[in-house]
């Protein structure tokens, strides 16, 4: 197969109802479930507690992310590493001056980041995307730098919702956004991105 054919869009054969779909991985299983223990914590902890409380707990959460994701999954992704450090930042802002603007400018400056982090790579010829999801997913080259572009808009969208939402909304409304706003916007991107999975899928082995 020359290189022209391997970069050709691939719907991938019949049979496969999923072709961009590489091995599936119960690691990966782990990670998600891993990852949205500390989600569940500040969920748990607003509702009897509201924001100080939601943002401490979700603190001593992400202290505990790191050495579990270590022992269950044998690393520290990258995204968890950054999440924690943004967490235990505008964590310690918001008590330092007893102010939650500070815990709800988190998600806008992660999003921000993630989304200068893609498009960074996708500049530079290194689709940030393919090192992180390359084991999962399996994509032509065009098909990782358009799914990289539509996240890199869907990031500093986000980013652009949040700080809307935390100017005009209280407490209590941001933080139904933050956990379910946010996580319902991303599964229904995540979703509207099928359509380009299988059209830029590699051919089946």
């Amino acid at each position: 197969m020359t290189t022209s054919d391997r970069e050709k869009p691939a719907t991938g054969s019949s049979d496969d109802p999923a072709p961009w779909l590489a091995e599936s991985s119960t690691g990966q299983s782990w990670k998600s479930v891993i990852d949205f223990a500390p989600l569940l914590a500040f969920i748990l902890a607003h509702l009897y507690g509201g924001l100080y409380w939601a943002t401490g707990t979700l603190m001593a959460a992400m202290v505990l992310l790191l050495p579990v994701a270590y022992v269950v999954l044998g690393n520290i992704s990258n995204t968890q590493l950054v999440t924690a450090v943004l967490v235990w930042v505008f964590g310690a802002l918001t008590f330092w001056f007893h102010d939650t603007t500070f815990i709800k400018l988190k998600p806008t400056v992660f999003n921000l980041a993630f989304a200068a982090f893609l498009a960074g790579g996708a500049w530079l010829g290194k689709p940030v995307l393919k090192l992180l999801f390359g084991e999962i997913f399996r994509l032509t080259e065009e098909g990782w730098k358009i799914l990289t572009w539509r996240w890199v808009g869907f990031f500093c969208s986000m980013a652009l919702i949040n700080e809307i939402v935390r100017m005009v909304a209280s407490d209590t409304l941001w933080a139904n956004f933050k956990v379910f706003g946010i996580l319902g916007l991303t599964i229904a991107f995540s979703i509207a991105q099928l359509g380009l999975l299988k059209k830029y899928a590699l051919p089946s082995k």
